[in-house]
């Protein structure tokens, strides 16, 4: 007989900022030892890999994005005015199909692999100032600039928009910092200014098509169906939501691991090939979504426990991806890790993440450069993290030194 889940005596699981990353994620480790599942503030967190993949790829789970203001009990005219459009992050059933099977063609590994020699360009354009003098606070030099040029490559954006872009990306990831009442007016005009901006290029392309993603998504088709305006400048937030703060704050992450761990640095620099393995185990150790947002559409019976409609869960990807059960010694970080089971950092089920190849190229092409160009990587100073409570997380700043003139 079924259970419900309101009755189930449960482990809590809290917030507690004054643990370090590293306490935390042994913490979580300790807890999906002995529980599946936890009682959180707002809902119900999942531990365990299975659990956490089972439940992304159950579609009767909705994504829970809609449902920032409400999680945070913010409302105001304003926010609740805006422009809502259906977004690929977001959309569920029929509607998520219907763009996934329009959109996806054009987010191949071969789209990807295009533009890896721009990659690599913008990691040398980069590294070449902090290169002479041996040193450098990595986020601000490094990470934050670099998604940008790429997304904006991406798109068809010119040159110089890149500093708008990277002003207009800052202010619409607040939405992910959990305080929209100090927050929302900067999303909302930083959303309204980019919306301008791609109703432009949208307007350009269309009279003018180039060999860009953007013209890409205006004349991708599926049985004559097509992307509405609405639809691709969704589409176009989508990718700089997911393209941009997810690349700094991987890309730091894994900057501070190799600090922390020269061994592993080493072996990359020795052997280049190790690359591609080397981003999925930063994206398993340490990765910067650290979780995802689920509530049941209907009432949802799960291992002989009864969740109500609009019951809000949690996966937990540091926790499934330090499962003992799919990792052999998880809390250990090792670039050779051979594993059969994926980190869950791109998520799972129909949300999985669509720009997979691009963050991983992006990833692997910094990788191939900085092994290259910071012998004797060490941190300079101490890390200071991003709030535990945000959903896109990484270091906040990231002192390193290193052997200079390379």
């Amino acid at each position: 007989m079924p259970t419900l889940i309101n009755d189930v005596d449960l482990p809590v699981v809290t917030t507690d900022l004054s643990l370090s990353e590293a306490e935390r994620r042994e913490q979580l480790h300790q807890l999906a030892q002995d529980h599946w599942i936890a009682k959180a503030e707002l809902g119900y967190v999942i531990t365990t890999h299975d659990d956490c993949a089972a439940m992304l790829r159950d579609r009767r789970w909705f994504s829970a994005l809609s449902l920032i203001a409400e999680t945070q009990n913010y409302e105001s005219e304003e926010w609740s005015s805006r422009p809502q459009r259906q977004s690929i992050l977001s959309t569920e059933g029929d509607d998520h199909q219907r763009i996934r099977r329009i959109v996806s063609p054009a987010f191949t590994p071969k789209s990807a692999d295009r533009l890896r020699p721009f990659m690599r360009d913008v990691v040398n354009e980069l590294l070449d100032p902090i290169c002479e003098v041996g040193r450098s606070e990595f986020v601000a030099d490094i990470c934050e600039p670099y998604p940008i040029p790429i997304i904006c490559e991406l798109l068809g954006a010119p040159r110089e928009d890149w500093e708008l872009f990277s002003r207009l990306a800052v202010d619409i990831f607040k939405i992910f910092n959990g305080n929209l009442a100090a927050d929302a007016p900067a999303i909302i005009a930083a959303s309204n200014e980019m919306d301008a901006y791609m109703l432009n290029l949208i307007a350009e392309r269309r009279a003018a098509p180039r060999d860009d993603l953007l013209s890409d998504l205006i004349s991708a088709e599926q049985e004559g169906d097509r992307l509405s305006t609405d639809e691709l400048l969704s589409m176009a937030n989508a990718l700089l939501l997911a393209g941009t703060d997810t690349t700094r704050n991987q890309l730091a992450c894994a900057i501070a691991l190799f600090a922390q761990h020269p061994k592993q640095f080493e072996l990359l620099r020795s052997n280049k090939n190790l690359a591609s393995q080397a981003v999925e185990e930063v994206m398993r150790y340490l990765g910067a979504v650290r979780g995802t947002g689920r509530y049941a559409s209907e009432e949802i019976i799960y291992r002989d426990l009864i969740f109500p409609q609009g019951t809000l869960v949690f996966p937990n990807f540091v926790a499934a991806n330090h499962d003992a059960q799919k990792f052999e010694e998880p809390l250990a970080f090792e670039i050779t890790r051979e594993s059969g089971t994926p980190h869950l950092t791109f998520g799972s089920g129909i949300h999985y993440c669509l720009g997979a190849f691009l963050a991983r190229a992006e990833l692997q092409e910094a990788f191939y450069v900085i092994a290259d160009r910071l012998p004797n990587l060490r941190l300079d100073g101490t890390v200071s993290w991003k709030p535990m409570q945000n959903g896109i997380w990484g270091p906040e700043r990231l002192p390193i030194a290193f052997d200079s003139g390379h």
